[in-house]
């Protein structure tokens, strides 16, 4: 494993049917990300910092990147360094 998990501030929108849906992401600098689209939801390994979680896989303008749910608390994967 060569990363880290970066928590975040996920502002998200629950559905009637309890569902989550992640809207933006705001890091400790303040810098925040809107969400345009999730693509995919589901159980998956965070490869570079091990352990499994539920896996948001988000676009962000034009980059497809994981955002990561596990036990209420949301992280990133962050390059080591």
């Amino acid at each position: 494993m060569s990363g880290k998990k970066v928590y975040v501030e996920v502002h998200l929108r629950v559905d009637e049917e309890g569902r989550n849906h992640p809207e933006s992401i705001t890091f400790k600098t303040a810098k925040k990300y809107n969400i345009d689209k999730v693509t995919d939801v589901r159980r998956a390994c965070a490869m570079k910092v091990g352990g499994t979680a539920m896996r948001y896989t988000v676009k962000i303008g034009s980059k497809t990147t994981y955002l990561f749910e596990d036990k209420g608390k949301w992280f990133v994967e962050a390059a080591e360094g």
